[in-house]
């Protein structure tokens, strides 16, 4: 099929974009166009008007202040994949986006526009929870910062509002040396994930876990962190036994089901997938001098 008529716009700056932001009714924004091209295509949305926001470079980047990590939402999850500097000060991104897609839409696709579209299977917007991460959020009206935590508002549903635009993700990154580990399972290599996890572990020099982030995605309409087993995990040993009572909150999510898996069997990899990304980081911590 072909998309519906619109206008399109293609502003070269972001003074250029906020008045069309400001005066146009019935707009959406083309960011990597992955995912609103196809629903274009398939006349799922039929907007008035599509601004292209490829061409304002101030709105790529990643950029590292001490332990503040700073990227710009039109960054392409190619060059997230590829950034040394990144992988340095955050190497689960390197191990997320090798599961992202494919090489081609790897080098359209941004991180942006995935976590504006919140997919409930969608990598990226699952680390900026892990993360803890802010949405520098610009519009008309000014500029807001909102929290990973608010920024999930149900299926599909972000924070963001029509007239605004997501500028920026920032975090604070874990120390040097903690661990990482990731894990999803699809029905076929670059497919949406039917079920997957992340998790980040710190240690103490007697290696038991200081700090512990742990978020499952593709099982509920958006990633959810495992709170109380992050608490649970603070002072312990990771052993077999710690593993399987965070696998336990895993699967005492409510799942969703759909016409590819019951929401048992989701659950059932939420569990699967949690202990992995959890073996992963702990295997990789190292004990600080």
């Amino acid at each position: 099929m072909k998309a519906p008529d619109f206008s399109y716009h293609d502003p070269r700056t972001l003074a250029d974009l906020m008045s069309l932001l400001a005066r146009l009714d019935d707009a959406k924004l083309l960011a990597g166009g992955q995912s609103l091209m196809a629903m274009l295509n398939l006349r799922l949305l039929a907007p008035e008007h599509v601004i292209d926001i490829n061409r304002i470079p101030e709105l790529a980047g990643i950029r590292v202040d001490g332990d503040t990590v700073e990227i710009g939402a039109m960054t392409r999850q190619a060059d997230l994949l590829a950034s040394d500097v990144l992988a340095q000060v955050a190497p689960i991104f390197r191990k997320a986006l090798a599961h992202v897609g494919h090489v081609q839409t790897r080098s359209r696709g941004t991180i942006g526009g995935s976590c504006c579209h919140l997919d409930p299977a969608a990598e990226q917007p699952a680390l900026c929870a892990l993360l803890d991460a802010e949405f520098e959020i610009i519009g008309p009206d000014g500029a807001r910062t909102v929290a990973a935590a608010d920024w999930f508002q149900g299926y599909l549903q972000s924070a963001l509002d029509e007239r605004e635009l997501l500028r920026a993700i920032r975090f604070r990154s874990w120390p040097q040396g903690h661990g990482a580990g990731f894990e999803e399972y699809a029905r076929r290599r670059g497919d949406f994930a039917i079920a997957g996890a992340a998790a980040l572990l710190d240690s103490a020099p007697d290696r038991s876990i200081s700090r512990a982030a742990i978020v499952v995605f593709g099982v509920e309409p958006s990633p959810v962190r495992l709170a109380k087993a992050e608490q649970a995990l603070v002072g312990t040993q990771l052993d077999r036994a710690t593993i399987e009572l965070v696998m336990e909150e895993a699967r005492a999510l409510d799942a969703m089901s759909d016409a590819h898996v019951s929401a048992d069997y989701r659950l059932h990899l939420a569990g699967v997938v949690t202990g992995r990304a959890l073996s992963e980081a702990g295997s990789l911590v190292e004990v600080a001098p």
